[in-house]
């Protein structure tokens, strides 16, 4: 099948080029700890071999900046570097990588007197000296606080979209194109919506394209297929990552998942929504990556999911999330919520916290908390 895709411009990462009828590229993240540099290394090379066409790679202080430096060393990989809080990070890591990703909503993390603007201007100048792409990465668990206040609490697709066209005009301002731009959300109906609403006003940026927090196999990757599948088919989208919550040795599986659904979008083999038959029970969980502070976060989420399933017929989305990055923000619009630390899991409900518990005790209270849910509903019923 012939699919005619959007006419976006031009973007070079590495030793490829991603929009203006390039191949979509397919993108993975290691999951190993940074500064480990010889499982780094391993694991950049098994997405190589898997068929990755970027590895990100991140980088939350000086050490694992330095630690960069080193995996660069050893692997010609084209590598993206995933910025958080600090922004300054940036001028120590792009020497080593091809392309540089921030998010609008984490630049108030660091320096929150200064305008983003000022600080963006830093990134593109970083971007700039070192031959580096950018992604201006949106996600909906962390949207610029000021986007936020402008729209109704229940639309949650409006901040996303106006945050990235305000940050794509700014870049634009400084003569700097070579970007592109994600718009993620754990929900693919929204991945699609403000994915199509963007390219519809910007039709000239490639788009990466994914559903953050997809989840555990199989759900994580049909959540997946479903945005890319309506997407893609639409001609939206320049590349791609499947977010799979998986055990370290197995990240490959991504990249597998990803080409598997290209190669099915472009030979027709695309169903409707509801052919799929997801659970009514909603589990999200992000993908494991290095800021992960206990590797027993992987298992715990697949013990979520297999404990929950008598609740399967009930409309309640369940988030487990690894590291304090996403997990503060991203668990306050589930119904419950736990985010991993190294010793202990914090619980929430509808965003309010009802504590910090061991891991081997925390299994015991979320069904605690999800049988008094469903009881509530009922009894509303």
């Amino acid at each position: 099948m012939q699919i005619q895709r959007n006419s976006t411009r031009r973007v070079v990462i590495g030793s490829i080029a991603i929009g203006d009828g390039n191949p979509i590229a397919v993108q993975s993240m290691t999951a190993t700890k940074t500064q480990d540099i010889d499982a780094t290394v391993g694991q950049v090379r098994a997405l190589e071999e898997a068929g990755a066409d970027v590895v990100r790679i991140a980088v939350d202080n000086k050490k694992d900046a330095e630690a960069l430096a080193e995996i660069r060393r050893q692997t010609s990989a084209n590598l993206s570097v995933d910025l958080q809080e600090n922004y300054r990070l940036a001028e120590l890591v792009a020497p080593h990588v091809d392309k540089v990703r921030y998010n609008p909503g984490h630049l108030y993390h660091h320096e929150r007197t200064k305008p983003w603007r000022e600080k963006v201007n830093y990134l593109v100048g970083v971007a700039q000296d070192n031959d580096c792409a950018i992604r201006i990465g949106v996600n909906c668990g962390s949207v610029d606080p000021d986007k936020l206040a402008l729209y109704d609490p229940t639309d949650s697709i409006a901040p996303m979209l106006e945050s990235a066209l305000e940050h794509c005009e700014h870049l634009d301002s400084l003569g700097f194109t070579r970007y592109c731009v994600s718009l993620k959300d754990s929900d693919p109906k929204k991945v699609i919506e403000v994915n199509q609403r963007f390219a519809e006003r910007r039709a000239d940026i490639p788009l990466h394209l994914g559903v953050t927090e997809a989840g555990m196999p199989p759900d994580g990757i049909i959540k997946t297929r479903i945005a890319f599948e309506q997407l893609i088919g639409r001609g939206v989208g320049d590349t791609i990552r499947v977010s799979l919550t998986v055990p370290n040795p197995r990240k490959p599986e991504e990249i597998a998942a990803g080409r598997q659904i290209l190669a099915d979008i472009a030979a027709g083999r695309v169903r409707s929504v509801v052919d799929f038959g997801l659970n009514t029970l909603n589990i999200i969980s992000c993908p494991s990556c290095s800021r992960v502070e206990n590797e027993a976060f992987v298992d715990l989420a697949e013990q979520v999911r297999d404990m929950t399933q008598y609740a399967k017929e009930h409309d309640i989305t369940i988030a487990v999330m690894g590291c304090r990055v996403n997990g503060p923000g991203e668990t306050d619009d589930a119904d419950l919520g736990l985010w991993c630390g190294p010793n202990f899991v914090n619980l929430k409900r509808s965003g309010e916290e009802l504590g910090a518990f061991p891991y081997d005790q925390i299994l015991g209270k979320l069904k605690l908390e999800l049988d008094a849910l469903i009881a509530t509903r009922v009894g509303a019923n």
